[in-house]
Formats: C-alpha cells, sequence, structure tokens
C-alpha cells in the first residue's frame, strides 16, 4: 500500500535576531521528519538554539538543486513531512528551492508557506520612499561591467527599487549606483537588520557611498532607491503587496 504523501512546508527563520522566530515555524520544525537545510553549519546551529532534537537532515543549495529536489520529493511520496529552511529569512526567496516547489506541484504534494521573517518589507517600511509599488530586482550582476549595464537599463525607473547582494559587494554597489543613478539619487541601506549593530542609513547616494566606503561595512543588507523623478509609470516587475 502507498502511503499517502507528506506536506512540504516551507519555513521562514530570522534574519539575525533568533528571538524573531514565530511559535508555529518552531513547532513545523519540531514535528517534521526531515529538515532541509541550504548549509550544514546554519542549519545545525538554528535546530541546537531551539532544542530540537536530532533528525533526518539534509542540504538544497546552490550546487546540489537539481539532485536533493529529486531525493527530497522520494522523502514527500514516501509520507515524511519535510521543512525547508535557508540560512536566514524566508526559503526560495532570493534563495534555493524554487525546483523543489515545481517538483513538489507536478507531483500533487502540499505545500505550506509558514511565514515569518523577512529583509525585504523592513527595509521598505523604514526607507521613507513611496512602496504602494516597487521593483524588486533582488541581485545585480556580481561582474561589475554587467552590473553597471543592468542599473543603467534601470536608471529611468520611476518605482522605487529593491537591491539585495552578498556582504562583501556593498561598497561597490554603492559606488556603481552612485554613478549611474547620479550623486543626488535618494537611498536608504538597512544593513543588518534585527542584530544588536543594525543601522539604518539614509541620504543622497554620494553621501551614503562615502559612509559606506570609509566605515567599511561589511554584512548583511538591503538597498531601497527612489525612482527617478516625475509622474510614475506602470512598467514589468513585482509590485509591493503586504
Amino acid at each position: 500500500m502507498t502511503p499517502e504523501a507528506g506536506t512540504l512546508y516551507l519555513v521562514a527563520t530570522p534574519i539575525g535576531n533568533y528571538d524573531d522566530m514565530t511559535y508555529r515555524g518552531l513547532n513545523v520544525l519540531k514535528a517534521a521528519d526531515v529538515v532541509i537545510y541550504e548549509e550544514r553549519k546554519e542549519g545545525q546551529q538554528l535546530l541546537s538554539h531551539y532544542g530540537i532534537p536530532e533528525k533526518l537532515i539534509e542540504s538544497l543549495n546552490e550546487h546540489n538543486e537539481s539532485a536533493a529536489a529529486f531525493h527530497i520529493i522520494e522523502h514527500l511520496k514516501s509520507g515524511k513531512n519535510v521543512a525547508l529552511i535557508s540560512d536566514a529569512g524566508t526559503p526560495v526567496f532570493s534563495d534555493p528551492g524554487q525546483l523543489l516547489v515545481r517538483k513538489a506541484i507536478e507531483n500533487k504534494i502540499r505545500i505550506v508557506p509558514i511565514p515569518g521573517a523577512s529583509s525585504l518589507l523592513p527595509a521598505l517600511t523604514i526607507c521613507g520612499f513611496p512602496i504602494d509599488q516597487f521593483l524588486f530586482y533582488g541581485f545585480l550582476s556580481p561582474k561589475s561591467n554587467r552590473r553597471v549595464s543592468e542599473l543603467r537599463q534601470l536608471r529611468g525607473e520611476q518605482r522605487t527599487m529593491v537591491f539585495m547582494d552578498t556582504p562583501y559587494r556593498l561598497v561597490p554597489l554603492m559606488k556603481d549606483l552612485c554613478q549611474v543613478f547620479g550623486p543626488e539619487r535618494r537611498l536608504c541601506v538597512a544593513f543588518n537588520l534585527t542584530m544588536p549593530d543594525e543601522q539604518v542609513l539614509r541620504g543622497s547616494s554620494a553621501d551614503v557611498y562615502r559612509i559606506c566606503e570609509k566605515r567599511s561595512l561589511k554584512g548583511e543588507f538591503v538597498v531601497v532607491v527612489e525612482g527617478a523623478k516625475g509622474a510614475r509609470k506602470q512598467g514589468t516587475g513585482m509590485t509591493g503587496v503586504t
């Protein structure tokens, strides 16, 4: 007799401050048969912090996503409940997991999102720019020439824009934004949100660039850029919803 398929839970975890974990998220992680993490160190540290007993764990990241997704689907088909977490924040969003979600849908496996911490909405709510509509661009190219080209295409975008990148590219990104969008374009950098050293930098691109360069800031960040001046136009991209 074939067992009923398990459920795939997408569990949001704290982006820095462990107090931001939800009760529901903890209950799902405690009850899950399998926990899928992005990196072993971060995944085990999270479970250990909340006193969650050792259980079957697997990894899914950008290097093994295809093979891992196939293996995880087999767990689900066998009746196991699976919880997917990322290193921080909401899994799948700007993180590996989309392939797994698509395969789960193809196999008619139930998917349950467990909402929680995210850096996107907190950064938007504190930026001070219009957020009734916004463009989430996410990660720009790691290559400088291509990154500049991408920014040039966005120079006339009239909605608020949101960018993310790896910790060590904050200063290069600020430099490119200043050069391409101009030194007077206003922006907001939400740095290490929820952490003791949380900072919010607001001002012109030139001013914020100078601050980031002087302090050699390295950490998790979200950059929110004010749209180009003038009447806003409807374009493609992700619009803000709550």
